[in-house]
């Protein structure tokens, strides 16, 4: 499904990385304003029109063709496993993913809890541990605290939250950070707008991370 207007369709996520992914992408050469209204979620402009709506859910609009590109963190495109061109790190929004638990705790761990359910048992089952996986939406780390969970997997940033609560990172199993995503028929159809604007986004980014810009798109 692609917008037959022409305009090309950004999903982007609400809250912290908003203004780093506008700043990017208007550096990049879009002409986007969002209203002023928090609480519209889409946004017209002259020949960009923006979507906000939950970080998770971005991979969805994107594979599926309502929007022709978006940002999304590498952590949550992993869990989606959709089907999306990745052709730009953004540099932004850099977080890990870790396995968490209480200081001190040594037993086994027989069952984890994250809002990465995908991720945390292809890891488990990589390192050979066979513990139970489930799926909690809010405060994951409150899992270990209620002896839910021995462990718990998820992102980390400063860690703040982590050594008021007495937990430590006991393993990073990725690194993750903000990528700039794109429908695959949108690709196609939309190359005129998109193949110059990777281009511009991966300059930026690459510039941003003092690394050499990365190769052109195939």
């Amino acid at each position: 499904m692609t917008r037959p207007d022409g305009k090309l369709t950004l999903a982007l996520p609400k809250g912290r990385v908003l203004a780093d992914s506008l700043a990017l992408l208007r550096a990049a050469g879009l002409d986007i304003e969002l209203a002023d209204d928090e609480r519209t979620m889409r946004h017209e402009n002259a020949d960009v029109r923006v979507i906000l709506m939950r970080n998770a859910d971005v991979p969805t609009y994107v594979e599926l063709g309502v929007a022709d590109a978006g940002v999304v963190g590498k952590d949550v495109l992993l869990e989606s496993g959709a089907d999306v061109f990745e052709p730009v790190d953004l540099q932004i929004a850099r977080c890990r993913l870790s396995l968490i638990r209480p200081r001190g705790e040594q037993h086994p761990i027989a069952r984890v809890a994250s809002k990465y359910p995908r991720l945390a048992s292809r890891w488990l089952q990589s390192q050979g541990l066979p513990a139970e996986v489930i799926r909690l939406a809010g405060n994951v780390e409150l899992a270990c605290l209620t002896g839910l969970a021995d462990a718990v997997v998820d992102l980390v940033e400063s860690g703040s939250t982590l050594r008021a609560n007495d937990l430590v990172e006991t393993q990073t199993i990725m690194e993750s950070s903000a990528r700039f995503v794109i429908n695959r028929a949108s690709l196609k159809l939309k190359s005129d707008v998109l193949r110059p604007l990777i281009a511009e986004l991966r300059q930026l980014s690459s510039a941003s991370a003092g690394a050499a810009p990365a190769d052109p798109v195939r």
